[in-house]
């Protein structure tokens, strides 16, 4: 398999955004067998919650970025992620 270029990362960005977290994070665990999430909701800034996958078949590493609130429903509070952002970048090796 080839690895993917400027064109097919920005493509596969924007048939990403249009999913819900869970779609999208199933959407690229199936894209290559020998992918590997690198962490799940990583905490790198105020109210930004990142989950990373790196598919090297591809040759891309894929970030899907949520932000966070909480909401309560009676005397429970549950916390809410909404998918905001989906960056396709490519790895080192990638030079397409």
């Amino acid at each position: 398999m080839a690895y993917l270029n400027a064109e097919e990362r920005a493509k596969l960005v924007n048939e990403l955004k249009t999913l819900k977290f869970n779609q999208a994070k199933g959407k690229v665990r199936g894209l290559d067998p020998k992918g590997r999430l690198v962490y799940f909701r990583n905490s790198q800034g105020v109210g930004r919650w990142m989950t990373r996958f790196e598919l090297p078949t591809l040759g891309i590493r894929v970030t899907l970025v949520e932000s966070h609130k909480d909401a309560t429903h009676g005397n429970k509070i549950k916390s809410e992620f909404d998918m905001t952002e989906v960056i396709a970048e490519a790895l080192p090796g990638n030079n397409t």
